[in-house]
């Protein structure tokens, strides 16, 4: 299951919050490596570290990096004394945190008096590279006022702290605050599943919620074989809890895979046969061909008939990317080689930015 292997710290590539980026020496050779502080405790040069190595023996693109399983120059590390939940749970890696849920957390008086979004709206991406798009477009239009939180689900990586694109969007102030929920660790906020989380971000101040797993989405050519299915669950939660769901479609002319080809099957199975209640779906205005190739789609998956769909002009994704000086890519290609991902994520943000700029005419 695991393919474990030794190794020595050989350089310190860089160094975020909660995560270092090595070179180690493994079989003879000079590969990266990823170690999380939260978990194994800081490294060093000639460190020796147990590796695993799996992901990288076997080319996987997720995961796709040696991970420091324990590091010798860490003989002891001690966890703060606040907090009962475990998260990652009975595994050699499960890691204590300090839940908004639990009494002593700072914000527990305030979300135990949040039991509604109340109307916020709140953006589902399926894919973590929609967030940066977002992000950008909502600043841009709503400047100072945005009060934008990212909700990390744990339907991919689980600690926040491997996403270099959370940490460029927080560095910006494009991100207010973040919130981990059910596995997922490492957020400003810690919360134990997507209902409590959102609720979190919620009484901790969001006016705009993006919620999504972290970087690595698990894919299969096959209708319910991935993790993407999470993105109907979630617009279920939004409307349980009283917010304004708007989901964002997965689009590209870009991706090889037909299954893929303009609204990807990943869409139009979580929101055709997974969400059981009704959201807004933005699209931006694209090349006409296009527009009705995907128009077939929407009435093929019954998106058309449960959803309210909606096409904008998103044109302001691209300048705003530009302004931030996002590096956004998806699946390897930047916003020039896939532009239809990136001005539909951005669509998304047009249309939660109008409504919280009191110009947007959808209601649920």
């Amino acid at each position: 299951m695991i393919r474990i292997r030794s190794g020595v710290v050989k350089n310190i590539l860089r160094v975020r919050p909660g995560i270092s980026e090595l070179t180690v020496e493994v079989e003879g050779k000079l590969e990266r490596a990823v170690n999380y502080q939260d978990l194994t405790g800081p490294v060093q040069p000639g460190d020796e570290v147990i590796l695993n190595t799996t992901a990288v023996y076997k080319k996987l693109g997720t995961g796709g990096t040696h991970f420091v399983m324990a590091n010798s120059g860490c003989v002891k590390k001690d966890a703060a004394e606040t907090g009962h939940i475990m998260k990652v749970r009975y595994t050699p890696a499960q890691v204590k945190v300090l839940s908004i849920e639990e009494e002593e957390h700072p914000l527990n008086y305030l979300f135990k008096k949040t039991a509604s979004l109340d109307g916020t709206p709140v953006i589902i991406c399926s894919l973590h590279s929609m967030i940066g798009p977002i992000a950008a477009v909502i600043a841009r239009l709503c400047g100072d006022k945005a009060g934008l939180f990212y909700v990390m689900t744990d339907g991919a990586s689980l600690p926040i702290a491997f996403s270099r694109q959370v940490g460029d969007l927080k560095k910006k102030n494009l991100l207010s605050s973040t919130v981990t929920c059910g596995h997922a660790f490492g957020g400003d906020i810690e919360a134990v599943n997507v209902f409590s989380g959102l609720l979190a971000a919620k009484a901790a101040g969001a006016r705009l919620i993006i919620i999504s797993m972290g970087p690595g989405i698990v894919g299969t050519d096959s209708e319910f074989g991935h993790t993407g299915l999470e993105q109907g669950e979630l617009v279920n939660a939004v409307r349980v809890l009283g917010g304004r769901a708007v989901a964002v479609p997965r689009v590209s002319f870009a991706d090889p895979r037909e299954r893929h080809k303009g609204l990807s099957h990943h869409t139009q199975t979580a929101l055709g046969r997974v969400a059981l209640a009704p959201c807004v779906v933005p699209f931006a205005e694209i090349e006409e061909e296009k527009k009705a190739f995907i128009a077939g789609q929407l009435i093929k998956s019954g998106i058309q008939e449960k959803h309210s769909v909606v096409f904008l002009d998103a044109s302001a994704t691209v300048q705003a990317v530009a302004d931030f000086g996002l590096a956004v890519s998806t699946m390897g290609r930047n916003l020039e080689q896939d532009p239809e991902f990136f001005l539909t994520a951005g669509a998304a943000g047009v249309y939660a930015a109008s409504i919280l700029n009191d110009s947007g005419d959808a209601d649920l």
